[in-house]
């Protein structure tokens, strides 16, 4: 597993074999864009000399803002060590061999398989392209695509996963999903999709730090948050005595590392 910049500061955790599906599958299209990211590159190569480096220490070097020498990272020779508190170490590796066009076709199918079903729009956002090169990438998917209608309006999937949405069983029934699950992961219209209630949306999806997500039988019916032992169920609705003892069974299974003591859940109505 390796550790890329991802769109909206964020990082992508990855199986070191799909780096070229992650970085180059988001390479702008646009000459000055491209540019810009090469250029950003080499002279961030040339700094780091083969070393890791504090990203800060690297942009102060190129004479860069260290945010910016995230326009480096859609040309895949640069991988990042980030533990969610400090600034990311940063190092160079060979450029992926790989075409930047069939990179984009595979990250548009492995976000129609996690998230679909999906829309052109949904792709740039979620990974940061520009609109049309989403849309002609779902053009050049056309063949491998499902039309479908959902109550956002028409969306796609894949084909290959057409009998995956028709079975009805599959998820556990109670899930205590983390903070930034992929199954919420979304943005735009994709969110009222999941949840329909604008005042629901703004408790899951805050402007800080995201709470996690109470799954009950496929629906979110509520949020969660832990300190410690200590875990908190905010719920959306009234819970039956049987649903209550799904979520508490669900607690009392987590494999925190570091807690010695029983989880302790509260309901906060």
């Amino acid at each position: 597993m390796v550790q890329v910049w991802g769109p909206r500061y964020s990082a992508f955790v990855i199986a070191e074999r799909d780096r070229a599906i992650f970085t180059l599958g988001r390479l702008p299209e646009a000459p000055k864009a491209r540019q810009r990211a090469e250029e950003t590159a080499d002279r961030l190569e040339d700094a780091l000399e083969g070393d890791r480096m504090d990203c800060r220490d690297a942009a102060r070097i190129v004479g860069l803002h260290p945010n910016a020498l995230r326009y480096a990272a859609p040309t895949g020779r640069f991988l990042i060590y980030w533990d969610g508190a400090r600034q990311p170490l940063v190092w160079s590796v060979p450029a992926p061999e790989v075409d930047p066009v069939d990179a984009r076709l595979e990250l548009a199918r492995r976000h129609l398989h996690a998230f679909g079903p999906a829309t052109p729009d949904s792709f740039a956002s979620w990974a940061g392209v520009r609109p049309q090169p989403a849309a002609a990438t779902y053009d050049s998917l056309s063949s491998e695509l499902i039309a479908v209608q959902t109550p956002m309006g028409e969306a796609w999937i894949l084909a290959s996963d057409e009998s995956a949405f028709r079975r009805a069983d599959g998820a556990a029934s109670t899930r205590l999903l983390p903070s930034g699950d992929t199954y919420f992961l979304l943005q735009g219209d994709d969110r009222e999709l999941l949840v329909p209630d604008a005042a629901h949306r703004s408790k899951l999806w805050t402007s800080r730090v995201w709470p996690g997500a109470v799954l009950l039988d496929g629906e979110v019916v509520g949020t969660w948050r832990r300190s410690g032992h200590r875990l908190t169920v905010k719920p959306w609705r009234s819970l039956t005595p049987t649903d209550r003892e799904a979520v508490e069974t669900e607690a009392a299974s987590l494999p925190l590392p570091g807690i010695t003591r029983s989880i302790t859940v509260t309901w906060e109505e």
